[in-house]
């Protein structure tokens, strides 16, 4: 029974750990979009130095889930737990890393005018940060009816993506000159989609801890 208590601790404390770097993905999230509503360039910088101690973060519970393995020998639900933790922080990673990429496209874009408000890629922002927050409490919690919710919800994030390509195309259309800066704000609008999916994926990790398929 204490061999149970001690890897049940553990384990607890490896999803703590989680919901620290699930934080520090929705902050590089809603920061690198800050940044480019504001052409904030000193954020943007900081947002990709920022990026390694989400990468370290990934490290440093891996780890732990190696340890846990290597010591405990978790068979059964135990064992799926944890290679469900070792997939879902591979894909928090990959969501910073998009966060990061905005961050660098910002840089790119530098101090030129806005081509238009911005008003669904925020928006764009907002759902993903808020699908990748209840997915991880769907995780700790072990709610797969949530996570099947949530990873439905994708289809809203798509919708947005698809209507911001489409209103920067007619801009390339009908200007040319306008198709750099258009392009710069696809590869944004880009970049929150597949975030988005990375969540999905997460809420499917989730489901296949707490039922096995």
């Amino acid at each position: 029974m204490e061999i149970r208590a001690a890897f049940h601790k553990k384990l607890g404390q490896i999803q703590d750990e989680i919901l620290v770097m699930g934080s520090m993905v929705e902050k590089a999230i809603e920061q690198s979009v800050e940044a480019l509503k504001n052409r904030d360039l000193d954020m943007a910088k900081h947002i990709i130095k920022d990026d390694l101690n989400i990468n370290h973060k990934r490290y440093e519970i891996e780890e732990g889930c190696i340890k846990l393995i290597a010591t405990q020998q978790p068979m059964a639900v135990d064992l799926r737990n944890i290679i469900c933790i070792l997939n879902i922080i591979t894909e928090l990673e990959r969501i910073g890393d998009y966060a990061e990429g905005i961050a660098r496209i910002v840089l790119m874009i530098g101090d030129e005018p806005p081509l238009k408000p911005l008003i669904d890629i925020p928006r764009m922002a907002e759902k993903t940060i808020d699908m990748l927050h209840r997915s991880l409490d769907a995780l700790v919690t072990q709610n797969s009816d949530s996570a099947r919710q949530i990873a439905a919800e994708d289809t809203e994030v798509d919708n947005l993506y698809n209507q911001v390509f489409r209103e920067l195309l007619s801009f390339m259309i009908e200007d040319p000159k306008t198709i750099t800066r258009a392009t710069r704000l696809v590869w944004v609008a880009h970049n929150l989609e597949r975030a988005a999916d990375r969540v999905t994926n997460i809420c499917e990790r989730v489901v296949f801890f707490v039922t096995g398929k």
